[in-house]
Protein backbone atom coordinates (compact mmCIF):
# COMPACT_ATOMS: atom_id res chain seq x y z
CA UNK A 1 0.00 0.00 0.00
CA UNK A 2 3.15 2.26 1.11
CA UNK A 3 4.61 1.63 -2.38
CA UNK A 4 1.40 2.25 -4.20
CA UNK A 5 1.18 5.37 -3.00
CA UNK A 6 4.47 6.96 -3.06
CA UNK A 7 4.50 5.77 -7.33
CA UNK A 8 1.18 7.39 -7.10
CA UNK A 9 2.71 10.62 -5.76
CA UNK A 10 5.57 10.37 -8.10
CA UNK A 11 3.43 9.89 -10.91
CA UNK A 12 1.46 13.31 -9.73
CA UNK A 13 4.98 15.45 -9.16
CA UNK A 14 6.04 14.69 -12.81
CA UNK A 15 2.59 15.02 -14.20
CA UNK A 16 2.88 18.34 -12.77
CA UNK A 17 5.76 19.02 -13.47
CA UNK A 18 5.91 17.83 -17.21
CA UNK A 19 2.82 20.17 -17.41
CA UNK A 20 4.53 23.40 -16.13
CA UNK A 21 7.39 22.84 -17.87
CA UNK A 22 4.91 22.65 -20.94
CA UNK A 23 3.53 26.00 -20.27
CA UNK A 24 6.67 27.54 -18.91
CA UNK A 25 8.24 26.55 -22.35
CA UNK A 26 5.23 27.49 -24.44
CA UNK A 27 5.37 30.84 -22.34
CA UNK A 28 8.42 31.24 -24.02
CA UNK A 29 8.15 30.52 -27.24
CA UNK A 30 5.21 32.84 -27.62
CA UNK A 31 6.85 35.20 -26.52
CA UNK A 32 10.04 34.73 -28.72
CA UNK A 33 7.53 34.83 -31.73
CA UNK A 34 5.81 37.64 -30.76
CA UNK A 35 9.06 39.32 -30.58
CA UNK A 36 10.32 38.22 -33.84
CA UNK A 37 6.49 39.32 -35.20
CA UNK A 38 7.49 42.75 -33.94
CA UNK A 39 10.88 42.87 -35.37
CA UNK A 40 9.39 41.73 -38.75
CA UNK A 41 6.42 44.76 -38.62
CA UNK A 42 8.81 47.35 -37.85
CA UNK A 43 11.98 46.36 -40.39
CA UNK A 44 8.55 45.85 -42.90
CA UNK A 45 7.84 49.53 -41.82
CA UNK A 46 11.36 50.75 -42.18
CA UNK A 47 11.56 49.59 -45.67
CA UNK A 48 8.52 50.74 -46.68
CA UNK A 49 9.48 54.25 -45.05
CA UNK A 50 12.90 53.84 -46.79
CA UNK A 51 11.07 53.75 -50.51
CA UNK A 52 8.70 55.89 -49.67
CA UNK A 53 11.67 58.40 -48.86
CA UNK A 54 13.06 57.44 -52.32
CA UNK A 55 9.97 58.00 -54.09
CA UNK A 56 9.04 61.19 -52.35
CA UNK A 57 12.85 62.30 -52.96
CA UNK A 58 13.06 61.22 -56.90
CA UNK A 59 9.78 62.96 -57.59
CA UNK A 60 10.50 66.82 -55.64
CA UNK A 61 13.99 66.50 -57.68
CA UNK A 62 12.90 64.80 -60.82
CA UNK A 63 9.62 66.69 -61.26
CA UNK A 64 8.62 69.49 -58.70
CA UNK A 65 12.05 71.41 -58.91
CA UNK A 66 11.94 71.84 -62.68
CA UNK A 67 8.51 72.73 -62.84
CA UNK A 68 9.03 75.59 -60.94
CA UNK A 69 12.07 76.57 -62.77
CA UNK A 70 10.17 76.69 -66.02
CA UNK A 71 7.51 78.84 -64.28
CA UNK A 72 9.76 80.88 -63.00
CA UNK A 73 11.48 81.48 -66.65
CA UNK A 74 8.10 82.22 -68.20
CA UNK A 75 6.95 84.79 -65.54
CA UNK A 76 10.48 86.21 -66.07
CA UNK A 77 9.58 86.88 -69.96
CA UNK A 78 6.74 88.39 -69.53
CA UNK A 79 6.59 91.80 -71.29
CA UNK A 80 5.57 94.21 -68.07
CA UNK A 81 5.62 98.20 -68.14
CA UNK A 82 5.10 99.30 -64.94
CA UNK A 83 7.03 99.17 -61.55
CA UNK A 84 4.33 97.32 -59.37
CA UNK A 85 4.61 94.93 -62.32
CA UNK A 86 7.87 94.42 -61.82
CA UNK A 87 8.00 94.13 -58.05
CA UNK A 88 5.22 91.71 -57.98
CA UNK A 89 7.47 89.66 -60.71
CA UNK A 90 10.31 90.50 -58.85
CA UNK A 91 8.88 89.09 -55.05
CA UNK A 92 6.91 85.92 -57.12
CA UNK A 93 10.39 84.66 -58.53
CA UNK A 94 11.99 85.25 -54.81
CA UNK A 95 8.87 83.13 -53.75
CA UNK A 96 9.81 80.72 -56.79
CA UNK A 97 13.56 80.51 -55.53
CA UNK A 98 12.91 80.20 -51.98
CA UNK A 99 10.19 77.14 -52.84
CA UNK A 100 13.27 75.74 -54.56
CA UNK A 101 15.52 75.44 -52.15
CA UNK A 102 13.19 74.41 -49.41
CA UNK A 103 12.28 71.59 -51.82
CA UNK A 104 15.93 70.58 -52.45
CA UNK A 105 16.23 70.60 -48.46
CA UNK A 106 13.39 68.34 -47.99
CA UNK A 107 14.54 65.82 -51.06
CA UNK A 108 18.07 66.02 -49.63
CA UNK A 109 16.53 64.86 -46.05
CA UNK A 110 14.39 62.38 -47.42
CA UNK A 111 17.33 60.85 -49.29
CA UNK A 112 21.21 62.46 -49.27
CA UNK A 113 22.46 62.97 -52.71
CA UNK A 114 25.78 62.80 -50.93
CA UNK A 115 25.33 59.28 -49.76
CA UNK A 116 25.30 57.43 -53.23
CA UNK A 117 27.73 60.36 -54.85
CA UNK A 118 30.48 60.88 -52.27
CA UNK A 119 29.72 58.01 -49.54
CA UNK A 120 28.82 58.41 -45.54
CA UNK A 121 31.22 60.19 -44.20
CA UNK A 122 31.24 63.32 -46.93
CA UNK A 123 27.01 62.85 -46.55
CA UNK A 124 26.94 62.88 -42.22
CA UNK A 125 29.09 66.32 -42.73
CA UNK A 126 26.85 67.51 -45.04
CA UNK A 127 23.97 66.81 -42.70
CA UNK A 128 26.19 68.16 -39.67
CA UNK A 129 26.90 71.24 -41.56
CA UNK A 130 23.37 71.85 -42.00
CA UNK A 131 22.11 71.28 -38.44
CA UNK A 132 24.46 73.55 -37.29
CA UNK A 133 24.00 76.42 -39.65
CA UNK A 134 20.46 76.25 -37.66
CA UNK A 135 20.82 74.75 -33.98
CA UNK A 136 22.88 75.76 -31.09
CA UNK A 137 24.00 71.91 -30.98
CA UNK A 138 27.93 71.59 -31.46
CA UNK A 139 28.52 68.65 -33.05
CA UNK A 140 31.77 67.00 -33.66
CA UNK A 141 32.95 64.27 -36.75
CA UNK A 142 35.75 62.20 -36.38
CA UNK A 143 36.51 59.17 -38.74
CA UNK A 144 39.69 56.79 -38.53
CA UNK A 145 40.27 53.79 -41.12
CA UNK A 146 39.16 53.48 -44.31
CA UNK A 147 35.47 53.47 -43.82
CA UNK A 148 34.02 51.68 -47.27
CA UNK A 149 30.77 50.48 -46.81
CA UNK A 150 28.10 49.02 -48.86
CA UNK A 151 25.52 51.61 -49.81
CA UNK A 152 22.50 49.48 -48.03
CA UNK A 153 24.25 49.38 -44.82
CA UNK A 154 25.29 53.17 -45.32
CA UNK A 155 21.92 54.18 -45.28
CA UNK A 156 21.04 52.36 -42.07
CA UNK A 157 24.23 53.87 -40.33
CA UNK A 158 22.94 57.85 -41.56
CA UNK A 159 19.58 57.27 -40.57
CA UNK A 160 20.95 55.86 -36.97
CA UNK A 161 22.94 58.60 -36.28
CA UNK A 162 20.26 61.00 -37.77
CA UNK A 163 17.50 59.45 -35.54
CA UNK A 164 20.07 60.59 -32.17
CA UNK A 165 21.14 64.21 -33.47
CA UNK A 166 17.59 64.64 -33.95
CA UNK A 167 16.65 62.79 -30.11
CA UNK A 168 19.39 64.54 -28.81
CA UNK A 169 17.93 68.13 -29.89
CA UNK A 170 14.25 67.19 -29.07
CA UNK A 171 14.77 65.70 -25.81
CA UNK A 172 18.22 65.78 -24.04
CA UNK A 173 19.06 69.55 -24.54
CA UNK A 174 22.82 68.45 -24.71
CA UNK A 175 25.66 71.52 -25.66
CA UNK A 176 28.05 69.03 -27.29
CA UNK A 177 27.30 65.55 -29.12
CA UNK A 178 30.68 63.61 -30.57
CA UNK A 179 30.09 61.02 -33.45
CA UNK A 180 33.24 59.05 -34.04
CA UNK A 181 33.54 56.40 -36.88
CA UNK A 182 36.04 53.47 -36.77
CA UNK A 183 37.15 50.60 -38.78
CA UNK A 184 38.69 48.06 -36.56
CA UNK A 185 39.70 45.18 -38.65
CA UNK A 186 36.31 43.58 -39.44
CA UNK A 187 34.15 45.81 -37.16
CA UNK A 188 32.52 49.42 -37.84
CA UNK A 189 32.36 50.77 -34.19
CA UNK A 190 30.16 53.70 -34.07
CA UNK A 191 30.52 56.13 -30.98
CA UNK A 192 28.17 58.79 -29.97
CA UNK A 193 28.30 60.73 -26.99
CA UNK A 194 26.33 63.88 -25.92
CA UNK A 195 26.42 66.12 -22.45
CA UNK A 196 22.29 66.10 -22.37
CA UNK A 197 19.83 65.54 -20.17
CA UNK A 198 20.14 62.37 -19.97
CA UNK A 199 17.13 59.35 -19.12
CA UNK A 200 16.33 55.77 -18.15
CA UNK A 201 16.62 53.68 -21.12
CA UNK A 202 14.88 50.42 -19.75
CA UNK A 203 12.18 52.86 -19.07
CA UNK A 204 12.42 54.28 -22.33
CA UNK A 205 12.32 51.01 -23.90
CA UNK A 206 9.22 49.78 -22.17
CA UNK A 207 7.51 53.20 -23.02
CA UNK A 208 8.54 53.09 -26.47
CA UNK A 209 5.46 53.42 -29.12
CA UNK A 210 6.96 55.15 -32.40
CA UNK A 211 9.72 54.10 -34.24
CA UNK A 212 12.73 55.96 -33.22
CA UNK A 213 13.92 53.53 -30.27
CA UNK A 214 12.92 50.58 -32.12
CA UNK A 215 14.05 51.86 -35.54
CA UNK A 216 17.48 51.90 -33.97
CA UNK A 217 17.60 48.66 -32.71
CA UNK A 218 16.00 46.82 -35.75
CA UNK A 219 18.31 49.01 -38.17
CA UNK A 220 21.31 47.90 -36.14
CA UNK A 221 19.76 44.51 -36.42
CA UNK A 222 19.24 44.30 -39.97
CA UNK A 223 23.08 44.92 -39.80
CA UNK A 224 23.87 41.88 -37.77
CA UNK A 225 25.27 44.26 -35.22
CA UNK A 226 24.61 44.91 -32.05
CA UNK A 227 23.75 48.09 -29.89
CA UNK A 228 24.07 49.32 -26.38
CA UNK A 229 22.99 52.50 -24.93
CA UNK A 230 24.12 53.76 -21.66
CA UNK A 231 22.44 56.85 -19.83
CA UNK A 232 20.90 58.41 -17.13
CA UNK A 233 19.19 60.69 -15.70
CA UNK A 234 21.15 63.73 -15.39
CA UNK A 235 24.44 62.09 -16.77
CA UNK A 236 24.24 62.33 -21.36
CA UNK A 237 23.63 59.48 -23.47
CA UNK A 238 26.72 57.54 -24.68
CA UNK A 239 25.76 54.88 -27.94
CA UNK A 240 27.97 52.45 -28.90
CA UNK A 241 27.04 50.27 -32.18
CA UNK A 242 29.69 47.89 -33.42
CA UNK A 243 28.47 46.04 -37.11
CA UNK A 244 30.08 43.38 -39.31
CA UNK A 245 32.48 45.29 -41.88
Amino acid sequence: MGDKIFYTTVFVSLLIAIIIVFFVVSIILYHRRYIKLQRERITAEITILENERKRIATDLHDSAGPLLSTVKLFINSLDVRTDEDKQIIARSSKYIDETITNLRQISHNLLPNALERKGLTEALREFIQQISEKQPLHIELRTSGDIQIQPEKAIHIFRIIQEIIQNTLKHAHAKQLQISLNKEEDLLLLLIREDGAGFDVKKAKANSTGLGMKSLEIRTDIMHGSLAIDSAPGQGTNYLIKIPA
